[in-house]
C-alpha cells in the first residue's frame, strides 16, 4: 500500500486500481467508508465493477488498508476550489448514518466517487463520470455521422444508376 498524503478525517482517498479509480472517504484511526457490492464480504480488487451490474451496493467502514490492498492511494480533496467542504463533524457524522446501508449504483449517476464528494461537499460530483459521459456522447456523435455519411452515399449511388 502506497500513499501519497497523510489523511485527516473528512479527506478524499483516491485508490488507484488497475482499469479505474476507487474512492473512499477517510474517517480516522485508519478506517475509511466506501461503498463495496452487496454481497462482498472481504474487500474485493474489483468492487466497483460488481456493483456497476448489480445495481446495488452496501456502504461499509473498512480499515483504509484493506480497501487500498496492494494497489496505491491518494488524499484528493480536488473539490475543495469549487466546493466549500462542510464542517468535519458534519462529514463524520452523515457518514457514520451510512454505515451498512444498501444504496444504489449507478456508474454514471450514483457511484463511489458520487458517494464521497455527496458526504464531503453536499455535492454528488464524480469527473469519471463526466469523462465516460463525454466519451458517450462524443462516439454516440460520431456513429450518427459515420451513419449519415452511409445513407447519403448509398443514396448517391442510387441515384446514378
Amino acid at each position: 500500500m502506497a500513499a501519497t498524503g497523510t489523511p485527516e478525517p473528512g479527506d478524499l482517498i483516491e485508490v488507484f486500481r488497475p482499469a479505474y479509480q476507487h474512492w473512499a472517504l477517510y474517517l480516522g484511526d485508519g478506517y475509511v467508508i466506501n461503498v463495496t457490492p452487496v454481497d462482498e464480504g472481504p474487500p474485493a480488487r474489483f468492487a466497483s465493477a460488481k456493483s456497476v451490474f448489480s445495481g446495488k451496493a452496501r456502504v461499509r467502514m473498512q480499515l483504509l488498508k484493506d480497501v487500498v490492498g496492494n494497489d496505491t492511494y491518494c488524499v484528493n480533496n480536488k473539490h475543495d476550489n469549487t466546493y466549500r467542504p462542510l464542517p468535519v463533524e458534519e462529514i463524520i457524522r452523515r457518514a457514520e448514518s451510512f454505515i451498512d446501508q444498501e444504496v444504489s449504483y449507478d456508474l454514471l449517476g450514483s457511484n463511489c466517487e458520487h458517494f464521497v464528494t455527496l458526504l464531503r461537499y453536499g455535492q454528488a460530483v464524480s469527473d469519471q463520470a463526466n469523462k465516460a459521459i463525454t466519451a458517450i456522447g462524443f462516439v454516440t456523435v460520431a456513429a450518427g455521422a459515420f451513419s449519415l455519411l452511409g445513407f447519403l452515399r448509398s443514396r448517391s449511388r442510387e441515384r446514378q444508376y
